[in-house]
């Protein structure tokens, strides 16, 4: 039975769409690397994997991260030239905004953040000024 299970969901992964990342995506990848590589000279160490799509003013995105107590935290976000100003607010489980160190210069931003607790985090990323556009998050730890 587990392994007629196993087939199944594995069947279901290999017939899901795969999407390819578009050239904006791309571009906002980018963008994000290059201010997480100021942290990395700091010893922080970039995350595998980051999270894109695209935005629009008054439609932010809300990603959830597990954290770590101990650990600090850098998220970068980087969204292509559409977007004149974005912004990153991290919220704790219950929906409290916790206080970070933020980091913000057109289309960029970034917050710095060391939680009190480990579980999981909410991040807002979020166009407040400018007109709809791609953005990519990608984080670092230490």
């Amino acid at each position: 039975m587990k392994r007629l299970l196993f087939t199944l969901a594995l069947a279901a992964l290999a017939s899901a769409p795969l999407r390819a990342a578009s050239d904006d995506e791309v571009a906002a990848r980018k963008l994000a690397l290059e201010i997480a590589g100021a942290f990395s000279n700091d010893g922080f160490k970039l995350r595998d994997g980051n999270w894109g799509g695209k935005f629009e003013p008054g439609k932010p995105a809300l990603i959830q991260v597990n954290l770590y107590a101990g650990n600090q935290y850098w998220f970068t976000v980087g969204a292509t030239d559409a977007a004149k100003k974005v912004a990153i607010t991290v919220y704790d489980e219950t929906g409290k905004p916790m206080t970070t160190d933020p980091y913000a210069d057109t289309s960029v931003a970034a917050a710095g953040f060391a939680p009190t607790a480990s579980g999981p985090y909410y991040l807002k990323i979020e166009l407040t000024e400018g007109k709809p556009a791609a953005f990519c998050l990608i984080y670092s730890y230490r």
